[in-house]
């Protein structure tokens, strides 16, 4: 009998196997970090073994842990729900923009224009259809609120960000496909005394994110993949992610 020969898309997958992967997602349950305006997840066990199998009731929030956004979370114009995400938008080329110093520096500190430049300067051109991340290395503060939200003596949260040029830049001028980062969200806490208005450009210009990313600093600046994969919850504006990079 002879060995069944695997198929060119079976060999891709036995190679891409033997690359490396890294994990970009949060484990999230009720005490885990989330948006202040969210109530804490409750995770309730309904059946035991003792009843013959083990099941579990969750109740939280779609933008919840590792999550992405689609542009109808903020832009009601763009019905475009999690379910009609398409497939191939998943999977895209991976940038990672290291932020971190001036994250650790200034916690209020916004990715600029200028630092994209920096960065390409030497990596290269972000590439037109990427995925690109903001590492702040934010997602070590993991599983604390209180250091996620890093509140000073007024009440006011201070975490870092992108800025709108950034944003437009990326999209605009590298044109993008999509972006994420490790905090709540996408503009910096003291931005969004003006509103949430880098989120509002990304979601009304028909591009997705995702948000809480994990592990940014495992993976190279260029040359990885990402691979987002989601539940398929219907009419969902936002929902819990999978998400994870392979690279050589």
């Amino acid at each position: 009998m002879t060995e069944q020969q695997l198929s060119p898309t079976q060999e891709l997958v036995a190679k891409l196997k033997n690359k490396h992967w890294v994990d970009l997602t949060h484990t999230f349950g009720p005490d885990s970090p989330r948006f202040p305006s969210f109530k804490p997840a409750k995770f309730e066990t309904i059946f035991t073994h003792a009843d013959g199998f083990f099941v579990k009731e969750y109740t939280f929030p779609g933008q919840y842990g590792t999550h992405i956004d689609p542009p109808v979370h903020f832009y009601k114009d763009d019905d475009r729900y999690v379910e009609d995400l398409k497939l191939k938008d998943l999977v895209l080329p991976l940038v990672v923009i290291d932020h971190h110093q001036k994250a650790a520096a200034d916690p209020d500190a916004s990715l600029t224009v200028k630092d994209i430049k920096a960065w390409e300067k030497q990596h290269g051109p972000i590439p037109a259809g990427s995925f690109v991340a903001l590492r702040t290395d934010w997602g070590k503060r993991w599983p604390s609120q209180e250091k996620f939200e890093n509140k000073d003596e007024n009440g006011q949260n201070h975490y870092p960000g992108w800025s709108l040029e950034a944003l437009k830049y990326i999209y605009e001028t590298r044109h993008a496909a999509a972006n994420g980062h490790e905090t709540f969200d996408t503009d910096t806490a003291t931005q969004q005394q003006d509103g949430l208005v880098g989120e509002y450009y990304v979601l009304s210009h028909g591009h997705y994110q995702v948000e809480l990313l994990d592990n940014l600093d495992q993976v190279p600046a260029t040359g990885a993949v990402i691979n987002i994969s989601v539940a398929k919850a219907e009419k969902a504006p936002g929902f819990p992610v999978r998400a994870y990079a392979i690279f050589d």
